[in-house]
C-alpha cells in the first residue's frame, strides 16, 4: 500500500482540497486498494475542524464531498507515510525541520508534478474569494493527476 499524505499550514484549504481530489482520481482508476491518503498541517490552528466552507462549496460543486477534519503534521508521519508532499516551500521548510535522520519517506512540492507551474507554490486561497479556492481546485486536479502517473510509473505495482 503506498501511503500519501497532503500538507498546507492550516490543513483546511489546500491539503484537504489536494486530499480529496487525490482520493478521486485514485478511486477512478479504482487503486483505492492500493492508497492510504490524508492530510495534514503544519500550524495548529484549526485542529479538529471541517476545510473551509469555500473549500468544501468548491470540491462539492465538482462532485468531491470534503469530510476531512484538520490536524496537525507531526513527526510520527515520517514513518507513517511514503510521500509527504507539500503546497509551498514555508510547509516544506515546516516539514524538513520536524525530520528524521532516519526518514525515508519521500518529500516533494506538489506542482512539481504540474504540467503547467512546474515547481511553483500552490497559492494559499484563505484570503481570497471563491474564484481563487476554483484556480487551487485546478492546480490540485491537474498536479494530482501527475503525481499519480508518478507513482504508478515508479513506485506502484499495478497487477493485482
Amino acid at each position: 500500500m503506498i501511503k500519501v499524505l497532503f500538507v498546507c499550514l492550516g490543513n483546511i484549504c489546500r491539503s484537504p482540497l489536494a486530499e480529496g481530489i487525490f482520493r478521486a482520481i485514485v478511486e477512478e482508476e479504482e487503486l483505492d486498494h492500493s492508497f492510504f491518503i490524508d492530510s495534514a498541517g503544519t500550524a495548529s490552528y484549526h485542529i479538529g475542524s471541517l476545510p473551509d466552507e469555500r473549500t468544501r462549496k468548491v470540491a462539492e460543486d465538482r462532485g468531491i464531498k470534503l469530510t476531512h477534519k484538520a490536524r496537525a503534521f507531526t513527526t510520527n508521519d515520517f514513518y507513517a507515510f511514503d510521500f509527504i508532499i507539500t503546497m509551498d516551500e514555508s510547509n516544506l521548510s515546516n516539514v524538513i525541520r520536524l525530520m528524521p535522520e532516519d526518514n525515508r519517506a519521500r518529500i516533494h512540492l506538489l506542482r512539481e508534478f504540474d504540467s503547467v507551474g512546474k515547481g511553483q507554490a500552490v497559492p494559499d486561497p484563505y484570503y481570497g474569494d471563491i474564484s481563487d479556492f476554483e484556480k487551487v481546485h485546478d492546480i490540485l486536479d491537474r498536479s494530482c493527476m501527475h503525481l499519480l502517473d508518478f507513482i504508478k510509473a515508479n513506485h506502484l505495482n499495478t497487477n493485482r
